[in-house]
Parts: structure tokens; C-alpha cells; sequence
């Protein structure tokens, strides 16, 4: 629900999109520090990843239904992950979060399933922002350990740790007990007679105590299975803001009853109370922007989560990747970004923010590195594999974001979207192949992958809380397509089809060229209108558009056609030849997915033009021999 109306604003972006000829636009890229490799992330649901039950029942129990480990990322499974072209590792759901799973053995509170999402519990629901996820560990009690064993393991095979970090809002049991010394848990010293006081961690409803939502379309607790716990009751004295921004004692069925929102010094009324961070900051480098924020007064829950953050630099996480960035105000992202990177000055920051009017702001005065690219690039292409959506579309995103296109990271799949092999995504995983050529291509930015999408991972399970076509986060199921590929633990691929190993396979080739491209590190010009006005049978079907640096130049073509091929006479317009160099006279060039396709491309009098025949849902990377 969360994101559905950022979602709709990219309709509204682009519909004044044409078919006329329009010039081609450049983009010269902004770099970073690695601005040689491309970075691409493989995000992994930890607790799903390594179990290989295949159960499946509806609202089971961590013995019905099973759950992965630790320890089940060997080497040999992070050397196949970090094999497939996979640079940084994001471990989704490591920190201790609120779980229906009885662990009170360790000195672990249980929690109440009136505010639990499934019987796993989200990941996104935190109660301890010093502690791991005891489902994660062989011996719980030694999980703090077995995690640090993995981080070791994984900088071992050559892979860098990302983890979650989730600073709009807190379990609603939230219960640290393994706080550093001299750290206080949040709300510990609040002020409880306020709604509102600066240092406050939470929001109050004052003389009104927590009352658990009135359920809604059938739904139970566990699937309604008893529990003691189960009584549609909950201790809260004065009830607290819940994480969306309800300000209800009894908040909706649709908020996020389970958490509470944590307060950044933001009034009630919106105003703030501690100094803004002035515009021309916008330009300037985190050391300055520390320098800032030394010796100022700022809130409370500012420097409990930038605590929090080096905390898990000083265990070697090597990034973040923020929950909902944009309901925190920018200042207090300076502040803590700044601090993460004088610790770490290559420390990877990615934020889940999708209101476009926030991206310049939380990239430039916020020192991200990089959003989601969710409401002009995800959602076009979505739009263009289910059919309806026109490529058209592709070159004003790149346009508009130009100025910020490395920062804006690309996927096709994560936690919270559905699968692209899911019915309504792609129906077949297949379908998506041109879509993650372009989504991989066009730019400089990061791309990421989601555990299973390169096995074409459907999420068709009922798992109970979680919704099919999502691979559930908050219940214990097994993941098929992945466990195929995982086959017993030996990370082989054995018990794939043929299809989900060639499909794992265009993955592997895709991915592993992106990281070692210089031209995909360089510039960009869509060549696509160029070609739809000149260039006969093209149409909106198709995409085209060229990469290039000093030593390597691709033309890069897709079809989104699942049953139609395209002979084309493919033209590179003057500017690109003059950009290029090139003069008259023919110039080999080879296909870089699988080295299938050699053909020439004609020079004459400065315009290009080669033909070929575009299978398909078929995408050609042609390298240009300009020797």
C-alpha cells in the first residue's frame, strides 16, 4: 500500500511521450570512486536462502516448514554467488526482529501475534538494533558470532556485506538487551507525558492506551491457530505513533501496526526542531558535511542510530540499504551518512526513497549514493513487459534523471515487488530478458538482483501473511526454483530444468560482462527514435541505444516481443559516428552475451547501418572492432 501512489506518478510522467523523432540525448555519467566496475548487488532473504524444506505449509512453524542458516553460505555458495557477476551481497533480515518463534530459553521475550505480521515476522519490524535474527544461528546463543563468521566469509569470496538499517520506525516490543555500555534503548528516558518533546525516541497519544486494529478480510493471527498471546491485546501505556504516521490509539488494519515511528525532532505540525543544513551543502563532500554537524546540539534519536550504524561498520558490514529514507528528514541522513563515511569512506548507502521531488535532495544535501530507481525506470519497464508500456518512454527517464543516473540504482526484483516469472509480472521469467539487458545497460548505475530471479523464482506459494507473487518476508517457507539450484546444499544447479539453467546462464553472462565493460561505465545516447522514423519494421517493440568509452564502443538492441523477430537494418545517426570517430569504410562487430552474432557495420557518408535479425525476446550487445 505503502508505495502504490509513487507508483501511479510514473503515468503521469510520461504520457506526454510521442512517437516523433526526437535528438538523441547524452548523458556523460557521474562517477565514483570505482567508477571502472560496475557494482551489482545480489540481495538475499536470509532466512529463506539455505532451507531446503519443501513443506510449504500455510502459516507453518519453523519445524513444519523449515528455515535457512548462517552457516548454509558456505564458500562454495558464495563463490556461486559471487561467480554469477555479483560484487556486493545484501543479507536481508539479519537484525533481531519481532518473531512468534519461542526463544525465551535465551533470555529472548517472546512476542505477541496481535503485532506480528506472519509467524516469522517482518524483517522490518526491529527489536534489537544490537542483536541478529536467532533463527539465523545453529546455536542462537552464539549468533552474534556465527554472523561475524559470515561476514568473514563473504569478504573471503571477494564479496561485499550490505545489510538493513530501518530508521523510521522500531518493533513495537522493542526490547534491546544487548545494548553496548552506556547506551539506552529507545524510549528509555522519554518523556511519556508529551506527544511530542525533541528527545523523545517515539510520539505519544497521551491518555489513550494501544489498541490492537480490527482485523479485515478474515484475517486471524497465525492463520488462527491459539496462542496464549493471541487475545487481541496489547500493552501499551500511552499508545505510541505507529510507523506509517498513524496518530491512532488504534491504528488501521493497513498501517504498520506493528512498529512504532521514531522521532527525528519533527513537531507534530511538521516544522523541525534543530537547524536545517543549508543549500550550498549540495555540493559539498561529506568531510564538510561533518564538519557541519560536529559539536551541534541534535536529537536524541540522531546519534542512537548513527551509534547503531558504526556499530556494524566496526563488525565489517561493508554498507546500508535504508528502509523508507524519505520519512526521515534529510538533515539527520547528512548527519549520520557523514559519519559512516569518515569511518568508511567506501561504505555503500543505498536508500529506499520513491518520491521523485526527493531524489536530488537525499542524494546531494542527504549524501546517499544511491535510491531505487522505482518510479521512472522500474515501473516503465514493468509497464513495457506486460505489454502496455512503450519503449518510448525509456530515453525521457534517462533524460530526466540525468544528472543523477549513477546514483539511481536499477532492478526488476526485490523483497517488496512481485516476481517477474509471477503471472502478473512477465508470466515467464523469459519474458523478462530484454528487460534486464536494458535495465542492466543503460546506465552506470548499480543493478541489483533478487535471490531466485535468475532461476526464474515465481513466489506462487500461499505461505500465509505474505502475498503470492511476492516470496513471502514474513513467514518460514521454502523458495522451489532456488532450491533446485541449491540441490542438497551443493550449489550446483543440479535439480534445475534445462530452461532455469540457460536462463541462469544468460544471467551469469550478462552480469559477469556489466562488471568488466568500460563503455558501461562511460557515456549514453539513445539511438531508438532515430531508428523508429528511418530504420523499417522498427517500432516501439524495440530498443536501441549505444555505451561508450576510450576503448570500447556496444550498440545494444532488445526485442520485447515474445513472438515476433525483427529484420532490421539498424542505423547509428551522424552524431554517434562523429562522437565515435569512425570514418567510412566497414567495422566488425561481435555480440558480447554469447559471441553468437559477427556481422559488419557500414560506414557511409558519417551515417552507420548494419543488418540483423532480432529473435524474439532476444538482445544483442555488439562490440565494435574499430582496429
Amino acid at each position: 500500500m505503502r508505495k502504490i501512489i509513487y507508483s501511479l506518478l510514473v503515468v503521469l510522467l510520461f504520457t506526454n511521450c510521442t512517437n516523433k523523432k526526437e535528438e538523441s540525448v547524452s548523458i556523460e555519467p557521474k562517477m565514483n570512486s570505482k567508477k571502472d566496475q560496475k557494482k551489482v548487488i545480489y540481495q538475499v532473504f536470509t532466512r529463506l536462502f539455505g532451507n531446503e524444506n519443501t513443506t510449504n505449509k500455510p502459516w507453518g512453524t519453523i519445524e513444519e516448514n523449515g528455515v535457512g542458516k548462517f552457516n548454509d553460505f558456505s564458500d562454495k555458495a558464495l563463490q556461486e554467488i559471487k561467480d554469477l557477476g555479483i560484487t556486493h551481497i545484501w543479507y536481508t533480515g539479519i537484525l533481531h526482529h519481532a518473531t512468534i518463534t519461542d526463544y525465551t530459553k535465551y533470555g529472548i521475550s517472546n512476542d505477541d501475534p496481535d503485532v506480528v505480521k506472519g509467524r516469522a515476522g517482518s524483517p522490518y519490524a526491529v527489536k534489537d538494533y544490537y542483536q541478529v535474527d536467532p533463527d539465523l544461528a545453529v546455536d542462537p546463543a552464539k549468533r552474534m558470532e556465527e554472523f561475524e563468521a559470515l561476514i568473514q566469509r563473504s569478504h573471503k569470496n571477494g564479496l561485499k556485506v550490505i545489510i538493513d538499517i530501518v530508521p523510521n520506525h522500531v518493533a513495537r516490543n522493542y526490547k534491546s538487551k544487548n545494548n553496548p555500555e552506556n547506551v539506552t534503548s529507545f524510549g528509555a528516558n522519554d518523556d511519556k507525558t508529551k506527544e511530542y518533546s525533541r528527545d523523545n525516541n517515539f510520539y505519544y497519544v497521551v491518555g489513550e492506551d494501544f489498541k490492537v486494529p480490527v482485523w479485515k478480510d478474515d484475517y486471524q493471527p497465525l492463520g488462527g491457530e491459539k496462542n496464549t498471546l493471541a487475545d487481541r491485546k496489547f500493552e501499551e501505556k500511552p499508545a505510541k505513533w505507529t510507523g506509517n504516521g498513524s496518530r491512532l490509539a488504534q491504528p488501521d488494519f493497513y498501517d504498520w501496526y506493528e512498529t512504532v515511528k521514531v522521532n527525528y525532532g519533527v513537531k507534530p505540525d511538521g516544522s523541525k526542531g534543530f537547524e536545517e543544513i543549508p543549500k550550498e551543502f549540495e555540493s559539498k563532500n561529506y568531510k564538510e558535511h561533518f564538519a557541519f554537524w560536529e559539536g551541534k546540539d541534535v536529537p536524541d534519536s540522531w546519534k542512537k542510530f548513527r551509534d547503531i550504524t558504526l556499530f556494524w561498520i566496526d563488525k565489517g558490514v561493508d554498507g546500508f540499504r535504508y528502509d523508507m529514507a524519505e520519512m526521515v528528514p534529510v538533515e539527520f541522513w547528512s548527519y549520520m551518512n557523514s559519519s559512516i563515511k569518515m569511518k568508511n569512506p567506501e561504505a555503500f548507502l543505498l536508500a529506499e526513497v520513491y518520491n521523485p521531488d526527493l531524489y536530488r535532495p537525499y542524494i546531494n544535501l542527504g549524501k546517499m549514493d544511491y535510491l531505487y530507481d522505482k518510479v521512472a525506470f522500474y515501473d516503465s519497464i514493468k509497464h513495457i513487459v506486460k505489454g502496455y508500456g512503450w519503449t518510448d518512454h525509456l530515453p525521457k527517464v534517462q533524460e530526466d534523471l540525468a544528472d543523477i543516473e549513477h546514483n539511481m540504482l536499477h532492478f526488476l526484483e526485490n523483497h517488496d515487488e512481485q516476481r517477474l516469472a509471477s503471472p502478473d509480472f512477465a508470466g515467464f521469467a523469459e519474458n523478462g530478458k530484454p528487460a534486464m539487458v536494458v535495465s542492466t545497460t543503460i546506465s552506470t548505475s548499480p543493478t541489483m538482483v533478487y535471490f531466485g530471479q535468475e532461476v526464474g523464482e515465481p513466489g506462487a506459494e500461499n505461505a500465509g501473511f505474505g502475498t503470492a507473487t511476492r516470496t513471502s518476508i514474513f513467514d518460514y517457507i521454502g523458495v522451489p526454483h532456488h532450491q533446485r539450484w541449491m540441490n542438497n546444499k551443493q550449489f550446483d544447479g543440479g535439480q534445475l530444468s534445462e530452461s532455469e539453467k540457460e536462463l541462469r546462464d544468460f544471467y551469469k553472462q550478462l552480469l559477469n560482462f556489466t562488471i568488466k565493460s568500460t563503455a558501461l561505465m562511460g557515456d549514453y545516447k539513445e539511438i531508438h527514435f532515430y531508428n523508429k522514423e528511418y530504420t523499417e519494421n522498427y517500432n516501439h517493440r524495440v530498443f536501441s541505444f549505444v555505451r561508450w568509452s576510450d576503448n570500447e564502443k556496444l550498440i545494444i538492441v532488445s526485442n520485447f516481443d515474445s513472438d515476433k523477430s525483427y529484420e532490421l537494418n539498424l542505423k547509428l545517426p551522424e552524431d554517434v559516428i562523429s562522437d565515435w570517430k569512425l570514418k567510412d569504410g566497414k567495422y566488425l562487430v561481435t555480440d558480447q552475451l554469447y559471441l553468437k552474432l559477427t556481422s559488419d557495420l557500414k560506414v557511409e557518408n558519417g551515417i552507420g547501418s548494419m543488418k540483423i535479425n532480432l529473435m524474439p525476446l532476444e538482445s544483442l550487445i555488439l562490440k565494435l572492432d574499430s582496429n
